[in-house]
Protein backbone atom coordinates (compact mmCIF):
# COMPACT_ATOMS: atom_id res chain seq x y z
CA UNK A 1 0.00 0.00 0.00
CA UNK A 2 0.84 3.85 -0.56
CA UNK A 3 3.23 5.69 2.44
CA UNK A 4 1.57 8.55 4.35
CA UNK A 5 3.71 10.80 2.51
CA UNK A 6 1.88 9.69 -0.27
CA UNK A 7 -1.47 11.01 0.47
CA UNK A 8 -1.56 13.90 -0.80
CA UNK A 9 -0.18 13.19 -4.35
CA UNK A 10 -3.16 10.04 -4.32
CA UNK A 11 -6.32 12.52 -3.18
CA UNK A 12 -5.28 15.26 -5.92
CA UNK A 13 -5.06 12.13 -8.43
CA UNK A 14 -8.31 10.71 -7.49
CA UNK A 15 -9.45 14.74 -7.30
CA UNK A 16 -8.62 15.31 -10.77
CA UNK A 17 -9.64 11.95 -12.04
CA UNK A 18 -13.61 13.11 -10.42
CA UNK A 19 -13.35 16.43 -12.57
CA UNK A 20 -15.68 16.49 -15.69
CA UNK A 21 -18.99 15.66 -16.65
CA UNK A 22 -18.98 12.48 -14.66
CA UNK A 23 -18.24 13.85 -11.58
CA UNK A 24 -20.88 11.64 -9.34
CA UNK A 25 -20.71 8.56 -11.63
CA UNK A 26 -16.73 9.09 -11.49
CA UNK A 27 -16.65 9.86 -7.36
CA UNK A 28 -18.97 7.36 -6.69
CA UNK A 29 -16.35 4.59 -8.43
CA UNK A 30 -13.52 6.23 -6.66
CA UNK A 31 -15.21 5.51 -2.88
CA UNK A 32 -15.78 2.21 -4.39
CA UNK A 33 -12.34 1.45 -5.61
CA UNK A 34 -10.68 3.32 -2.14
CA UNK A 35 -13.14 1.61 0.26
CA UNK A 36 -11.59 -1.77 -1.32
CA UNK A 37 -8.19 -0.64 -1.01
CA UNK A 38 -8.45 0.36 2.69
CA UNK A 39 -9.97 -3.21 3.41
CA UNK A 40 -6.83 -4.89 1.62
CA UNK A 41 -4.82 -2.26 3.33
CA UNK A 42 -6.00 -3.35 6.26
CA UNK A 43 -6.23 -6.82 5.78
CA UNK A 44 -2.38 -6.98 4.50
CA UNK A 45 -0.82 -4.53 7.17
CA UNK A 46 -2.98 -4.57 10.32
CA UNK A 47 -6.03 -2.66 11.54
CA UNK A 48 -3.42 0.10 13.53
CA UNK A 49 -0.76 0.54 10.35
CA UNK A 50 -0.13 3.79 9.05
CA UNK A 51 -1.30 2.48 5.52
CA UNK A 52 -4.37 1.66 6.90
CA UNK A 53 -4.92 4.68 8.12
CA UNK A 54 -3.77 6.33 5.30
CA UNK A 55 -6.22 4.26 3.04
CA UNK A 56 -9.24 5.16 5.40
CA UNK A 57 -8.63 9.07 5.35
CA UNK A 58 -9.00 9.09 1.68
CA UNK A 59 -12.29 7.28 1.19
CA UNK A 60 -13.22 9.82 4.25
CA UNK A 61 -12.04 12.70 1.92
CA UNK A 62 -13.99 11.72 -0.74
CA UNK A 63 -17.21 10.81 1.22
CA UNK A 64 -16.46 14.55 2.09
CA UNK A 65 -16.35 15.55 -1.12
CA UNK A 66 -19.53 13.79 -2.25
CA UNK A 67 -21.53 15.02 0.61
CA UNK A 68 -20.24 18.69 0.00
CA UNK A 69 -21.01 18.24 -3.88
CA UNK A 70 -24.58 17.11 -3.00
CA UNK A 71 -24.84 20.22 -0.07
CA UNK A 72 -23.74 22.46 -3.18
CA UNK A 73 -26.62 21.23 -5.74
CA UNK A 74 -29.75 21.89 -3.33
CA UNK A 75 -31.75 24.74 -3.26
CA UNK A 76 -34.07 26.99 -1.38
CA UNK A 77 -36.95 28.82 -2.22
CA UNK A 78 -34.94 31.85 -1.97
CA UNK A 79 -32.18 30.84 -3.82
CA UNK A 80 -34.57 30.03 -6.56
CA UNK A 81 -36.05 33.02 -6.30
CA UNK A 82 -33.04 34.87 -6.21
CA UNK A 83 -31.76 33.23 -9.18
CA UNK A 84 -34.99 34.06 -11.08
CA UNK A 85 -35.24 38.05 -9.89
CA UNK A 86 -31.57 39.03 -8.65
CA UNK A 87 -32.25 42.84 -8.52
CA UNK A 88 -35.01 42.41 -5.48
CA UNK A 89 -34.33 43.57 -2.44
CA UNK A 90 -34.37 40.03 -0.65
CA UNK A 91 -31.27 39.37 -2.63
CA UNK A 92 -28.81 42.13 -2.66
CA UNK A 93 -25.74 41.73 -1.22
CA UNK A 94 -24.04 44.62 0.34
CA UNK A 95 -20.78 44.52 1.58
CA UNK A 96 -20.10 47.42 4.44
Amino acid sequence: MTQATDRPSQVTKMATAIAGNEISNSLEKAIVQALEEARAACQTSGDSSSECAVAWDIVEELQAERSHREAAQQRNSLDLYCIEYPESLECLIYDV
